[in-house]
This record gives C-alpha cells, sequence and structure tokens, in this order.
C-alpha cells in the first residue's frame, strides 16, 4: 500500500491554464570509516562525473565494493520507488538500506547533518526544491553531473551540479465516485455544499510538498498568481468556512475507507490509487482541476559526506538512464528526461499514454517566487483554516 509522505515544496513548475529524524533506537553512531562504507574512497568522494572515475564501468565495480546505500523517505509506492529500488538492487547487487519511508524533506537534511561521518547517514536525497535549494546554499551536497546531464532542461538543474529535478506530476483532485455523486473537476465547485467534510489534502502545506501545491493551484484558480499565493490561502479559508474542508490528513488508509473521499494530491499519486484499490472495491476518478493547472518536480542530490559515494553517484545515474525514468513513469510520475526520451525514442510510448491527461504548457516559477509562497504559508495558513 502506498504510504503517505510529507515532503515540503516540491519542484515548483506551474501550469498558467500548476520531526526530525532522531538515531536508531539503541543503534551506537558508528562513523564511516568504522563501517567500511566508504571503500569507494576519497575519489569517489570527489568524483563531479563518472568520467572523473575512468568510465561508467569504474563506477560500478566501485559501487560494488562499497556494496550498500543508503536512501532515506522514499515510500514504495511514491513514484515506483519500490520498484525502482528492487531493480537497482538486482542490477548491481548493491544492498538498499531504506530509512524513514514516511520522512519529510527536512528530517532528510536534519538526518545529513546530525549523522555527518556515521556510516547511518543518507548517501542520497529526494527532495523538494526549497530544501534543495537550502542544501546546496548551505553546501551539503556533492556536485555530480550524470552522463544524461545536457538533457535535463535548463531551469530543472543547479548549474553546478548540486541538485537535478528528477520526476513530478500536477495537482489533481482524486474522488470515490462510489461515495460521491458527481465527483469535482475544479476547484470551484469544491465549494459545493454537496461536498461537505470531504476535501481533504495530503498534509499540513507548510511541510507537505502536496499540499503546498494543493494551495497554490488553488490560487492560481483563484486569480492569484506565482508571485501571490495569498489567494489560495483565501480559498481554503472559504473551503473551511462552508464545512467543506476535511482537516485529516489523506493517505491510502483514509481513501481506501472512505474517510476522505476528495483528495488534492499529486496526480500520480491519486493515479496510483485507481490501480491499487480497484480490486477492494473503491472507484476512485482523478482530474486535473482546469482552472488550476499546477506541477512541480523533485530532486535529487548527493551527499557531500555520503558513506558510500561511489553508489550514490551510481544510483543517480541509474535514476537519469532510461530505465530509471521509465520506471518513474510506471508509478505515473513525469520523468524530467521525457521530452528528450520523446525524441530518441527510449520512452516506454505505452506508460506515457496512460499518465493523467493535461492540456497546456507548463510554465515555472521562479526560486524566489517558491521562497516567498512559503514565507506566506508559514505566516498564514494556521489562522486560515483554524477554528
Amino acid at each position: 500500500m502506498h504510504s503517505p509522505r510529507t515532503r515540503i515544496i516540491g519542484f515548483a513548475a506551474a501550469l498558467t491554464v500548476a520531526t526530525s529524524l532522531g538515531a536508531a533506537c539503541g543503534a551506537a553512531p558508528t562513523t564511516a570509516s568504522q563501517s567500511g562504507g566508504a571503500s569507494g574512497g576519497a575519489a569517489a568522494a570527489t568524483a563531479a562525473s563518472a568520467a572523473d572515475l575512468g568510465g561508467l564501468d569504474k563506477l560500478v565495480e566501485a559501487a560494488k565494493k562499497e556494496g550498500q546505500l543508503n536512501v532515506i523517505a522514499l515510500p514504495p509506492n511514491w513514484a515506483n520507488y519500490g520498484e525502482i529500488i528492487k531493480a537497482f538492487t538486482d542490477k548491481y547487487s548493491i544492498k538498499i538500506n531504506s530509512e524513514n519511508p514516511d520522512g519529510s524533506s527536512s528530517d532528510e537534511i536534519n538526518a545529513v547533518k546530525t549523522r555527518k561521518g556515521q556510516d547511518r547517514a543518507p548517501d542520497v536525497l529526494d527532495l523538494g526544491l526549497a530544501f534543495a535549494l537550502s542544501g546546496a546554499q548551505e553546501g551539503l551536497f556533492a556536485p555530480y553531473k550524470v552522463q544524461t546531464w545536457d538533457k535535463i532542461p535548463e531551469g530543472q538543474k543547479d548549474a553546478n551540479g548540486t541538485w537535478y529535478n528528477d520526476y513530478g506530476g500536477y495537482v489533481s483532485i482524486g474522488c470515490d465516485a462510489k461515495r460521491v455523486k458527481t465527483c469535482p473537476t475544479t476547484y470551484a465547485e469544491l465549494l459545493k455544499p454537496e461536498y461537505k467534510g470531504k476535501v481533504a489534502l495530503n498534509g499540513n502545506p507548510t511541510k507537505s510538498g502536496s499540499a503546498f501545491a494543493g494551495v497554490f493551484a488553488a490560487s492560481v484558480a483563484n486569480g492569484g498568481s506565482f508571485d501571490d499565493i495569498q489567494p489560495g490561502l483565501e480559498f481554503f479559508k472559504k473551503l473551511k468556512a462552508a464545512g467543506n474542508f476535511n482537516p485529516v490528513e489523506s493517505t491510502p488508509a483514509t481513501v481506501q475507507n472512505g474517510e476522505t473521499p476528495i483528495s488534492i494530491d499529486w496526480d500520480y499519486l491519486n493515479a496510483g490509487y485507481t490501480d491499487e484499490f480497484a480490486s477492494k472495491g473503491v472507484d476512485w476518478k482523478v482530474a486535473v482541476p482546469t482552472d488550476g493547472k499546477y506541477a512541480q518536480y523533485y530532486a535529487q542530490a548527493i551527499n557531500k559526506d555520503a558513506p558510500h559515494p561511489a553508489a550514490a553517484r551510481l544510483w543517480q545515474e541509474f535514476l537519469y538512464s532510461p530505465e530509471g525514468q521509465n520506471l518513474f513513469l510506471k508509478g505515473y510520475a513525469r520523468a524530467v528526461l521525457l521530452p528528450a526520451m520523446q525524441t530518441d525514442g527510449t520512452a516506454d510510448a505505452a506508460l506515457v499514454e496512460k499518465l493523467p491527461k493535461v492540456d497546456g504548457t507548463p510554465e515555472f516559477a521562479t526560486d524566489a517566487q517558491v521562497n516567498k509562497a512559503k514565507e506566506v504559508l508559514a505566516t498564514g495558513w494556521g489562522a486560515a483554516v483554524s477554528g
């Protein structure tokens, strides 16, 4: 079953027509040097490309010597990460240690900071843009450019290679058609009396990337812009006043049991629910709201002090290969390399065809616009939905 995940502010692409981790209980804080995890050596830790290690084959060799990779906050059914992890392990015989799958981007950053020098530190990170930016500014990430670097669109990567977008999706409205007579397809419709107590978000928008995007999409639907998320706050204030806002965080469990019959969430998660729960009697419909199209990507980064530096770099090479990108597509997530892959014929056309349909050309918010929206939400969300 898909695990809930509260990621803060994802990859900030919009369409104008888009607890801290404590140490494991009882675990002694061993260091990377004690664990032997750093057997890839200084060469891998400073390699800015596979070429720096003598090519991909040499990188694979070094990664296999390390034998392990530490990942964090990757739910198995989030963007098909379960299959991605298995495929990587099967291909390279490298054990993946997956920790805190329900964690947030802030948990990931905190783990990097508090576990520096330990063999339990995360090797790689999957982050919302706000945390990718702040982590890069703090010097937490190692610059590394995958072999498909030039195919990642401009604006979707840091020029120095400290982070780069990977996969994402659109804000969508998921609806249990067996519990809701007429499923909404726009934000405006969510205010109708028939949806009393039914409309939920996947988390708190001050902490959750999907919920943040849900508010930003509401702003776009109500006269706002990348520079002004306030109309989104006002919309949820109205939704709360109308009695339609459901404060329960939508999760696979709440979707399946009918507790959150309408869920504003990523299209790849809602589309996954459609497949996952069909056999359990849930008729889950998905619509990208026509009045509030908003999309975001998540970014990848390598911990500068990764205990398994070669495996960390090989993981990135795998994710940005046609194999890895198609596995994201299989999870209904829109791969960042999809345009290039459609051009060179490496994209799985059947998987592309299954993506939720969206019209329009994406326009991307700037880093400053995302950070400004984050600040507005931090100070205004509680008041908007309190009481």
